[in-house]
């Protein structure tokens, strides 16, 4: 699965601003907030994978690379709470038998065995972390991640990663639908264009999920 689209005109200097702009563009969809507490939260770290973020996929570099930062200011927070990181990596089989419509949709595939399928070196998988193998968009579908989370007793899920239009909003609303409370971090996730990623925001804003920044949920 590789990206389409033109070049994001998010980037590290202006995310902060653009975050801003876009909860504010989103207001008045914006109104749930979860009452879930750290101690029954998990964070989701969405397919960071050189894949996603490498120089193959251009047209994801500048928004993707841009909110690593906050990405790993998150899993450092969760570490520190002692709660749940996990992450996803979508993968599929060298020889496609697991690709379905996938194979149809896309020209490109992260391959599993390669070096592009792994998690970007600066936000790596700790010991204590869990890792999903996915083939679909969704983090729960075809995979443990439910059993994960009910094991952990977890009530909310904070997403981030890549792509928000994707595999993060299926993965938010998939949530959703299993009665859990969601936070979207609207500047740990990124997609290929803004428009696309504002999109979404208001989207699972307006039925689906609390839409916050990082800050908010370092905050508590």
């Amino acid at each position: 699965m590789a990206a389409r689209g033109r070049t994001a005109r998010v980037n590290p200097r202006n995310l902060r601003e653009k975050s801003d702009e876009w909860l504010t563009r989103i207001e008045k969809f914006n109104v749930h907030r979860s009452p879930v507490g750290v101690e029954r939260s998990a964070l989701l770290v969405i397919d960071m994978q050189k894949f996603f973020l490498g120089s193959r996929v251009a047209s994801l570099l500048d928004s993707g690379t841009a909110i690593l930062p906050n990405v790993k200011r998150l899993i450092d927070h969760y570490h520190e709470k002692g709660r749940p990181v996990i992450y996803t990596r979508h993968v599929h089989s060298p020889d496609g038998s697991d690709l379905g419509i996938l194979g149809e949709w896309w020209d490109e595939h992260c391959l599993e065995g390669t070096e592009e399928a792994e998690i970007h070196d600066s936000i790596a998988p700790g010991p204590e972390d869990s890792v999903i193998l996915k083939h679909r968009y969704s983090a729960f579908y075809g995979t443990d991640l439910d059993d994960v989370l009910v094991e952990r007793q977890v009530e909310e899920v904070v997403i981030s990663g890549v792509m928000t239009n994707i595999c993060c909003e299926s993965t938010a609303r998939d949530a959703f639908f299993r009665d859990m409370w969601v936070r979207f971090v609207a500047d740990a996730t990124a997609s290929v264009n803004e428009e696309m990623h504002v999109a979404t925001l208001q989207s699972l804003a307006y039925a689906f999920a609390e839409v916050c920044v990082t800050e908010d949920v370092l905050r508590g």
